[in-house]
């Protein structure tokens, strides 16, 4: 078993560091981590850190991309990324390839990388959140602090509050459903997801089968009557053909749907509406949301 770290040793740590560390000392999910004061060449191991290193005006010399089925960047953040290094998937980081690039910041989650944390801490300082997702909003804190931009990602989140606020203040009448499809799986989304919380930020009314503070429901085509709001977005994680996709929207239950009788089922981009986890997907959902709930 794991030894847990108490607010008194990460404390003792954090002091301990600071005596030594030359740049700034970082309390994260795995310890704490003594930083650059201003770091120059950084590795992200998953979407969010990507999104958040980009929308804080840093570019890195390493990523992942999203999966062994498509080992490519978010496509959001296509135009932003080249000459980015691709260092192996979420799933399966290159430690030689990030090894190569001789990074001075390593940025990642708990949950996805806790295991490597040892490894990578070997290759430079390396900063941990817990998770992903749901958890976006102190994501983009901790690691905006250990990029040296804790103000600047503040700022960005304020930014994005008002903007939410000021979307959702105008629909109070409507109820949003969010479904993804995956392979061989079909989620309908809840609220402690990435997407659940930005709708929430935005006030916007869910149907009462999603009103639910856990991450999603998975379902099989007798679950589709609680896909139903006055809008339904939803999306493919990669290509349609090889998830439930096609399978779920010619079921004649579909067809049944309040959403889908009025023209208000919205296929949307997987890429910022799920995988991105950050500041940028984030006001890239608040954009659809804005052109489509009217």
């Amino acid at each position: 078993m794991k030894p847990v770290l108490t607010l008194g040793v990460l404390l003792a740590l954090s002091s301990a560091a600071a005596q030594t560390c030359q740049g700034r000392v970082i309390t994260h999910a795995l310890g704490v981590t003594c930083v650059p004061r201003t770091p120059q060449r950084v590795v992200v191991l998953d979407a969010g850190p990507l999104d958040t290193a980009i929308a804080l005006g840093i570019k890195p010399i390493g990523a992942v991309g999203k999966s062994a089925a498509d080992n490519e960047f978010v496509t959001y953040l296509k135009d932003r990324t080249q000459g980015v290094a691709n260092v192996g998937v979420i799933q399966q980081p290159n430690l030689e390839k990030i090894l190569a690039l001789k990074p001075d910041l390593i940025l990642s989650a708990k949950i996805r990388h806790g295991e490597l944390y040892p490894q990578l801490s070997r290759i430079a300082p390396t900063v941990m959140t817990e998770s992903v997702g749901a958890t976006w909003r102190s994501d983009l804190l901790l690691w905006g602090d250990a990029l040296g931009r804790k103000a600047q990602a503040q700022t960005l989140l304020n930014q994005f509050r008002v903007k939410a606020k000021r979307i959702g203040q105008r629909q109070r009448q409507v109820s949003v459903s969010v479904v993804r499809f995956l392979p061989q799986q079909t989620r309908i989304m809840h609220r402690a997801s990435f997407i659940g919380t930005v709708l929430d930020e935005a006030g916007l009314t869910r149907p009462a089968s999603q009103r639910v503070n856990d991450f999603a429901a998975y379902v099989s085509a007798e679950g589709i009557p609680q896909m139903d709001g006055t809008f339904l977005f939803y999306t493919s994680f990669g290509d349609p053909k090889t998830t439930t996709q096609n399978e779920m929207l010619k079921h004649p239950l579909w067809q049944t749907l309040v959403a889908v009788k009025a023209g208000r089922a919205i296929a949307v981009d997987d890429d910022y509406w799920m995988t991105g986890t950050g500041i940028l997907a984030a006001n890239r959902v608040l954009d659809d949301l804005a052109k489509t709930l009217k």
